[in-house]
């Protein structure tokens, strides 16, 4: 039985709670310091109720840290793999990296405090300054700032697009993002091959489909579409940020088949 809605009221209560000084500091502008909260954070979010099911936990495994996999060992171990060369050659464009501005190389320094690695496509934006600091403070506003979205939500999203446009870049890396915050690694793996596989809620199945079909026609997207994510609980704040984050995603899906960009190679081990 799916788990009552929560109504457009609630989504706006939560905006309110949610919303402090620090949603301003999000907002990057250029030669300023990045916020910490700028970073993904690694707190895992409930799964939705009818995906749990499907990742059944194993008693007996030993430890968190020890389940984790040394992707970049994994990849050397099997003679090479189709990613040996991921963290070498990063695109294929020939673009030199110009010295990072002090804010940014903040947020590269805070990258590797928290995540153990800078993200790849970081690095491929590090040839302009003006091109980087823009795609950083975006993504934080977008994917990380307080929303009516919760962080899991918009990273479903982020992945039921690429999976639509057939990113390679952003299905691995936010595959894993979908995998740690929501501690399902099945969910993870759906959301990457066909979200509809997945038995979601009411609420995230018309978010996806929205998403998606604004990805694919977004000319067909009309009134009744908009009425639908009204009815599954979002508020029409919530409406345009899930519009937000998929034309994000649709951008850097096609910024990345240009570059060839390729991601880290930790991520395809991570949280499995």
């Amino acid at each position: 039985m799916e788990a009552p809605l929560p109504t457009t009221k609630e989504n706006e209560k939560r905006r309110s709670r949610t919303s402090t000084p620090a949603r301003s500091a999000l907002r990057l502008k250029r030669g300023a310091a990045i916020h910490s909260d700028d970073l993904p954070a690694r707190k895992r979010e409930p799964a939705p109720q009818s995906v749990r099911g499907l990742s059944a936990r194993r008693a007996g495994r030993g430890s968190r840290a020890a389940k984790k996999v040394d992707a970049a060992a994994a990849v050397k171990g099997a003679g090479g793999g189709a990613a040996a060369e991921d963290d070498v050659k990063i695109i294929a464009l020939d673009l030199t990296p110009v010295p990072l501005s002090p804010s940014m190389e903040a947020y590269f320094k805070k990258c590797e405090e928290r995540l153990g690695f800078v993200p790849n496509v970081l690095k491929a934006y590090a040839f302009d300054m003006a091109k980087l600091e823009p795609f950083v403070a975006m993504y934080g506003e977008l994917l990380l700032a307080p929303s009516g979205l919760s962080k899991l939500e918009r990273q479903m999203i982020a992945v039921a697009v690429s999976s639509q446009n057939r990113c390679y870049y952003c299905l691995v890396a936010h595959g894993a993002e979908v995998r740690m915050l929501s501690g399902d690694p099945v969910l993870g793996e759906l959301m990457v091959m066909n979200y509809r596989g997945a038995r979601l809620s009411r609420r995230h199945r018309a978010m996806l489909d929205f998403a998606v079909k604004l990805t694919a026609e977004p000319w067909l997207i009309e009134e009744p579409d908009r009425e639908r994510l009204r009815r599954a609980g979002f508020s029409d704040r919530d409406i345009w940020d899930i519009a937000a984050v998929a034309g994000f995603f649709n951008m850097s899906n096609r910024v990345a088949f240009a570059a060839d960009m390729r991601p880290n190679t930790v991520y395809h081990g991570q949280a499995r």
